[in-house]
């Protein structure tokens, strides 16, 4: 990279910043004001009653109950979401014990908090359950506050991996911002089946050429011990996402939860957690941590990454947390200065085993660094500035250190340099046009198929997809509108079940498209897909007015999305009455759904983080939900500036 390009991109990154400190002002100001309020007034609470003390303390051993009370000792609080259900978090039932000692060696003590609720979007994909998978994030969130509320802690350490874990864990964690805050990875399961040939396997089944016992022999041989899926999706882009803000211990992201070095760095973890607290010389709280230039890196990584378009929508809801603005104009924008410079699958063969192995997250962020894109002077848990995070660490001796990271790619088909990337631009892209505001991942997408001009087909389920492609409907060039996914129709589920029926008909010779107002997995791979296009359908948004056969075109490369056609077809367009939404779907109590109808009613646009809870100043009732009416929403254009 010139110094002149080096020039305009941190001038890029710089302009980007300056409109979102601008753009987040007041909401910021508000929350940091808190936060020292917080850490003025509240606590810890030690003077609290004897009785609020008594019931803190009942169950702790002897030992840690003394040092509390009379020796005042720091007290760590864990908030896990552990089952054993989930491969990625059953590693964290071990994970208190080892916290507890940890924290008594430094003369502290540790509490388990709280639990949070974690589930799969694996398991629940296709199925009814999945439409309490987005919302469950703010359960999350609202579960971590109700564990932290006790006010008895100094520092708090949050244990989750997963989709919508990590960010309702940050969302929680962030109303707690006078607190220092460690988040502690449990890493990836050791590798099996490539995720290249599951997703063959899974077309095959698609299209009738193997049984169920095939392909249910392939799905256990990919996903067959503890740890997080091997593939980037929103899991593995979640915990990249934790150590470029600094939020994890350096090198932490990726270490196999069985290794002697994984219980090493949770050990540090929570020693490094008791460090910055308020009572110590380092004070760090979360809120000096999770500021505007921390977020312009996480979204730079994501982009450089190829990472998972479900954080154009967590990722705006995590910096809202903290008081902090962002759109999908800041990501596109990146987008475009941003290097891709990893191909992990869905948008290459390797897995995350291979990318750690070839330089994994301390290679990218070197090379983000070198190349400008990135804010080094920032806070992190382990200290002022981003450079740590070039580090990798290792065990010597039987102790845990740090090591600087590779300065070159252990395999330059996993991970190139920034001079040298795959793409000069990052993995995500904003669509805009007549039927409204989405995202697109490119990452995976080869550009022959990055523009398709298509009759439509509109559906208003997926599983009225499945049943169209299942009687050979569809077995031609079509733009498949998949609409009433949104957050306020039914809970914004993913529609990654439709992959391997779409990518059927691609390989078909097809040009294939999908619209929806829904979502797609962290795992967006090779059809192109323009999601959480708002507003959504059910607010009476662009996508209620398609009607089959009218001509739409997809350009990845424009950033368009549109329907065709002259004045006429234009006019007939906008003078249509949006279809209603199906009977009876959104009212259906079935897999406990009913108890997420206040999330639903309350939700967010996508482009505003899809959430229904107040996180900031940024959500005041002056901002309107899309529940209102057609007529309220508050389109993403209105947001651009």
């Amino acid at each position: 990279m010139t110094q002149a390009a080096k020039g305009h991109v941190r001038a890029e990154v710089s302009a980007v910043t300056d409109r979102i400190v601008e753009r987040s002002r007041a909401s910021r100001a508000a929350y940091l004001a808190r936060c020292e309020r917080a850490q003025q007034d509240l606590g810890p609470l030690r003077g609290m009653s004897c009785a609020n003390l008594a019931h803190g303390y009942a169950a702790l051993p002897t030992d840690d109950k003394l040092k509390l009370r009379v020796e005042h000792a720091p007290n760590l609080g864990i908030v896990t979401a552990y089952n054993d259900m989930l491969s990625a978090h059953q590693p964290y039932e071990r994970y208190p014990a080892v916290i507890r000692e940890a924290a008594r060696a430094v003369g502290a003590v540790a509490q388990v908090a709280g639990g949070v609720p974690a589930m799969c979007d694996g398991i629940t994909q296709g199925n009814a359950g999945m439409e309490l998978s987005l919302f469950s994030r703010d359960a999350i969130a609202m579960s971590t506050a109700v564990a932290l509320s006790h006010n008895t802690f100094d520092a708090a350490l949050m244990l989750g991996v997963c989709d919508k874990i990590v960010p309702g864990l940050l969302m929680g964690a962030l109303q707690f911002g006078h607190l220092p805050v460690v988040f502690v990875p449990a890493g990836p399961m050791a590798s099996g089946l490539s995720n290249k040939e599951k997703a063959r396997v899974r077309q095959l089944y698609a299209t009738g050429q193997i049984g169920r016992d095939a392909l249910l022999e392939a799905e256990c041989a990919a996903y067959h011990g503890a740890g997080t899926c091997t593939f980037y999706g929103t899991a593995n882009s979640n915990q990249f996402l934790m150590e470029i803000m600094g939020l994890h211990m350096p090198g932490a992201a990726f270490v196999h939860p069985d290794s002697g070095l994984r219980d090493a760095l949770t050990t540090a973890a929570a020693q490094r957690a008791l460090a910055l607290i308020a009572r110590g010389r380092e004070y760090t709280p979360l809120a000096q941590i999770v500021d505007e230039r921390a977020v312009v890196n996480a979204m730079v990584g994501l982009l450089a990454t190829g990472g998972s378009t479900n954080h154009t929508i967590h990722l705006v809801a995590m910096a809202r947390a903290a008081g902090i603005v962002i759109d999908w104009n800041d990501f596109d924008r990146l987008s475009g200065v941003t290097p891709l410079l990893a191909r992990v699958y869905p948008n290459g063969s390797a897995d995350v085993n291979h990318f750690h192995a070839a330089g994994g997250v301390a290679y990218v962020i070197g090379q983000l660094l070198k190349a400008g894109l990135l804010h080094e002077d920032v806070n992190t848990v382990v200290g002022r500035g981003l450079a740590r995070y070039t580090e990798e660490p290792v065990m010597t001796d039987g102790a845990l250190r740090w090591r600087d990271g590779p300065a070159t790619s252990g395999d330059a088909a996993v991970l190139a340099p920034a001079s040298a990337p795959f793409s000069a631009e990052g993995g995500l892209r904003l669509m805009a046009g007549n039927l409204g505001r989405g995202v697109i991942k490119v990452s995976a997408v080869t550009s022959e198929h990055r523009v398709v001009e298509a009759p439509a087909r509109v559906f208003d389920s997926q599983e009225a997809l499945q049943a169209a492609f299942e009687a050979d409907e569809l077995n031609r060039d079509v733009v498949a509108v998949v609409r009433f996914q949104g957050p306020n129709a039914n809970g914004m589920p993913e529609l990654h079940r439709l992959t391997p029926a779409l990518g059927a008909l691609q390989d078909a010779g097809h040009k294939v498209a999908l619209v929806t107002d829904g979502r797609m997995s962290g795992a967006s791979g090779k059809v192109p897909a323009v999601i959480h296009v708002g507003p959504e359908a059910l607010v009476g948004g662009p996508l209620a007015r398609v009607r089959d056969g009218d001509v739409i075109r997809v350009d990845a490369m424009a950033g368009t999305l549109e329907l065709v056609g002259d004045a006429g077809v234009q006019a007939d367009f906008a003078a249509r009455t949006p279809a209603p939404a199906p009977a009876d779907d959104f009212a259906d109590f079935s897999m406990g759904r009913g108890l997420f109808g206040l999330f639903r009613r309350h939700a967010r646009i996508a482009e505003e983080g899809g959430s229904a809870l107040d996180l900031s100043e940024a959500d005041a009732p002056a901002i309107a939900t899309s529940a209102t009416s057609g007529a309220a929403v508050k389109t993403a254009s209105a947001v651009a500036q």
